[in-house]
């Protein structure tokens, strides 16, 4: 990379695309990734900018933890995600020039991956909406609390560095993560650019009601078994405006469903008349478990997860606890109730 340009810090500060795109021109052999379990705005703005890079004919590969979840498989239809395996990319990887990274929140949520580039000091970016530290791990760090999407980053980013329109390859990945990070556009981070590019995507042929049926109509007759199963546990708590759930490995097996199967329930729990706030507790092994918290509006829940070591928007956030599920839940539960009492507190104090 060029060592005339400075490493960038735009924590939360108007963002130079033009010197971003000096650093990533600069660069030959790049590789994009994003989080564990990865959901629409991750694997839509690696799509997104991937395709620019092919354009610009840099050697270029989307590399994740985590493998594609089936309602995503319409991205893939040049098959360009891979899930890491240190024999297939180790060698491959050792020489990139840098590391994109989307829609993180925390660098440790792309496991090996960051083991691996760690490893071979590899130059890193982060794009994300979500906060990061001052003292941040990160080369480049490019952080924008107001965008509603990183998708609308990588769109931000398009728009400097392209001389052509954006292709619709690349505004399918943007349109997916605006879509899903806003609700579909129901959200209240839903705002003008959001729609600016949903009608661009439109324009761009787009089908955007069969992005819709991919992501959200398409689920496994497993998935809804899991669904019925912890519908009928519900758990409701100060006076049925925090709803929870907990979901075990034996409900996964014996709804032969998968660990991509939950993505979702949370916001359907949230859906429930007078329920403000839902959480799910989701064990994903012996002594491992993701918790999601979920907010209507009324109450932030950003201070809840990092109460437990997570973070995360203001209505949507999560965590990982390396804990059995009963120890997990009863932890997450009591500590949500502590912070909602207050904050319901506040609410009839004024």
């Amino acid at each position: 990379m060029s060592g005339t340009i400075n490493n960038l810090n735009f924590n939360n500060t108007s963002i130079d695309w033009r010197l971003v795109d000096e650093i990533i021109s600069s660069c030959k052999k790049i590789v994009l990734t994003t989080h564990e379990n990865p959901d629409g705005d991750g694997l839509g703005a690696e799509v997104g900018l991937y395709y620019h890079l092919l354009e610009e004919k840099k050697d270029i590969k989307i590399i994740n933890y985590s493998s594609l979840p089936r309602a995503y498989n319409f991205l893939n239809r040049h098959k360009i995600f891979e899930t890491y395996n240190n024999s297939e990319h180790d060698d491959w990887l050792k020489s990139v020039d840098l590391a994109i990274i989307f829609d993180v929140g925390d660098y440790s949520r792309t496991r090996s991956v960051k083991t691996a580039l760690d490893q071979w000091s590899i130059a890193t970016m982060n794009i994300d909406h979500h906060p990061h530290p001052e003292k941040h791990p990160f080369t480049h760090n490019l952080v924008d609390l107001s965008a509603a999407a990183t998708g609308c980053m990588v769109y931000d980013y398009l728009k400097v560095a392209r001389k052509n329109a954006i292709s619709k390859d690349s505004i399918l990945g943007i349109y997916t993560a605006v879509m899903t990070d806003t609700g579909c556009f129901k959200h209240s981070n839903t705002d003008k650019k959001c729609h600016e590019i949903a009608i661009e995507s439109i324009k761009n042929g787009i089908e955007t009601n069969i992005v819709y049926q991919h992501i959200y109509e398409n689920s496994s007759r497993e998935k809804m078994r899991l669904l019925g199963d912890f519908l009928s546990n519900l758990h409701y708590e100060l006076n049925g405006e925090f709803a929870w759930f907990a979901i075990s490995q034996k409900m996964l097996k014996n709804a032969n469903a998968n660990k991509s199967d939950v993505e979702g329930f949370t916001d359907i729990v949230r859906s429930i008349a007078g329920v403000e706030v839902a959480v799910m507790v989701f064990e994903t092994a012996e002594k491992k478990c993701r918790v999601n918290f979920r907010s209507k509006g009324k109450y932030k829940i950003n201070d809840i997860a990092k109460a437990i070591g997570g973070g995360g928007h203001a209505f949507a956030s999560g965590a990982m606890i390396d804990s059995n599920l009963n120890e997990t839940t009863e932890k997450v539960i009591s500590t949500t109730k502590i912070f909602l009492k207050k904050k319901l507190e506040y609410f009839k104090s004024k």
